[in-house]
């Protein structure tokens, strides 16, 4: 990363151009988790755990690749390869300012519908870069998982990297990053609920917990904020029960454009957020109108 790049989290002048910064200001303290610690937000709030200043799961919509090119008369396939560096920018950015999970929307199951000669570009250009970056990842302690890469479509050799790459850095205890590629929120809900009938659970014992218990990787704790780059508003069926009480935040810039003085403009704006969960702060709680 560059000097710039490195500017801190209590840095109110780097909060970059797409969130405003209305002066607040806090020490930022990073509460430490044990490594697969399932616990959702709502159990946390009601467990009287603190805020924390950091959000411990940030889940990243890629979103402007295709504009980003037609803005400079470019093939859509340039917008994509020029995503790769915003993609090392915001891993190592997460790292080091204390995300302990970090999730990247790369390839859903409705993209199988975008033209054949750029869906067979993307499957070539993900493995170069799974293979380009592995050593990386593996020297920055960073647990990798890839979700979704259920369909039979996706090159057999690209299955492989990403198996061959989750299994090299399955030890690693720093951050986890999982990219979502051939995913689908709807399509995990619906296998959940066929793991369960499987199973042969009763109706009435099935919980939420249990019921997450049969989504894919279990153990990845609730999102707490989403931060979807070029503007748009849309959830585009992203981790759709893992995201339930998640913030989320819009900036403007596309996806290329995304720097780390973005993404930490972003931390920025969760810390200013009141997370309240269906509830209300306890001073007001049964206080007089």
């Amino acid at each position: 990363m560059t000097e710039r790049d490195r500017v801190g989290l209590d840095a109110p002048g780097e909060v970059g151009p797409s969130v405003t910064d209305h002066g607040m200001h806090q020490t930022c303290e990073v509460v430490a988790d044990r490594p697969g610690d399932r616990q959702s937000a709502d159990e946390q709030r009601r467990n009287g755990r603190p805020a924390r200043a950091v959000p411990r799961h940030v889940a990243c919509v890629m979103d402007g690749n295709g504009r980003w090119a037609q803005l400079r008369s470019l093939p859509r396939t340039a917008g994509h390869r020029a995503a790769e560096a915003t993609v090392i920018d915001v891993i190592e950015a997460a790292r080091a300012s204390g995300v302990e999970w970090l999730s990247l929307y790369a390839f859903s199951t409705e993209n199988w519908n975008r033209p054949g000669s750029e869906v067979a570009y993307l499957m070539r250009l993900v493995r170069r870069v799974v293979r380009k970056h592995a050593p990386l990842l593996l020297a920055r302690g960073i647990r990798c998982r890839f979700l979704g890469v259920a369909d039979p479509r996706i090159p057999r050799e690209l299955a492989q990297d990403f198996d061959d790459l989750a299994t090299l850095t399955a030890d690693n205890r720093g951050m986890t990053l999982t990219l979502a590629f051939d995913h689908g929120g709807r399509r995990d809900i619906v296998e959940a609920a066929r793991s369960l009938i499987r199973s042969k659970t009763p109706a009435d014992e099935v919980t939420e917990r249990l019921f997450a218990d049969h989504l894919p990787f279990p153990d990845t704790p609730d999102v707490d904020l989403v931060i979807r780059t070029s503007g748009e508003q849309r959830i585009s069926n992203f981790m759709l029960w893992q995201v339930a009480y998640a913030e989320w935040v819009f900036p403007e810039a596309l996806w290329p454009d995304f720097r780390a003085p973005d993404f930490l403009a972003c931390l920025h704006t969760y810390r200013r957020r009141d997370r309240r969960f269906g509830g209300v702060p306890p001073q007001t709680n049964g206080a007089p109108s």
